[in-house]
């Protein structure tokens, strides 16, 4: 095929974008954007996108990508009350994971995948099981890792995201694959962005200690 049918295929398909697949995706942005720069706005930001894309996933036939998305609700709630529990205290600061955290993450992962590819495979019409499973695991371990605050989330999450971009465009959810391909670059300046602030952090508290 040549790149003049793409581009036009590429039009097609995003002048035929709903709404509110427009909505979410706008949504998405302001959450990543929100999450790179510290601000617990990413939160309300995200609820919204993922209340959406739940609707949009289900109907494109990506259940795992929408039951994530029913996750993602769940750790934002909890995230969002983790961060604000204490108001009177200081920020919740930005920590490195620890062998606990890793074994976490790498169980999260593991048993959600096993889970989400049985019921892909036996329960669902899903012609991409293993595929959308693992692009889900991922993003679940992520998001854990975000909501405790932890610089590796963004670790995880861009390895879902490498993932999902070729899922999203194989299921013609153009926009939501560029919207994925802006997430992994703003995730990767995030890593950068926050292990500089725990670097920071490290180099003040000995500092505080013979205060």
């Amino acid at each position: 095929m040549h790149l003049t049918e793409w581009w036009n295929i590429l039009v097609k398909e995003i002048a035929e974008t709903s709404l509110l697949e427009w909505m979410a995706v706008a949504l998405g942005v302001a959450e990543v954007l929100y999450a790179k720069v510290n601000k617990i706005w990413l939160y309300p930001t995200g609820i919204a996108a993922t209340l959406l894309s739940i609707y949009i996933y289900n109907n494109a036939g990506l259940y795992a990508e929408a039951w994530l998305n029913i996750y993602y609700v769940i750790m934002s709630i909890y995230g969002w009350w983790y961060w604000i529990k204490k108001k009177h205290l200081p920020p919740v600061k930005i920590t490195a994971c620890n062998n606990q955290d890793w074994l976490i993450t790498a169980g999260i992962t593991i048993v959600g995948f096993g889970i989400l590819y049985y019921l892909l495979r036996n329960y669902t019409t899903s012609v991409v099981p293993g595929w959308d499973a693992w692009v889900s695991a991922t993003a679940w371990a992520g998001m854990w890792l975000l909501a405790k605050r932890k610089l590796e989330n963004w670790i995880l999450l861009n390895i879902s995201n490498a993932f999902a971009v070729p899922l999203l465009v194989y299921k013609h959810l153009l926009l939501y694959a560029a919207l994925t391909v802006f997430l992994f670059i703003i995730a990767v300046q995030g890593y950068y962005k926050w292990k500089k602030e725990l670097q920071q952090d490290k180099m003040i508290a000995p500092e505080n200690e013979y205060a």
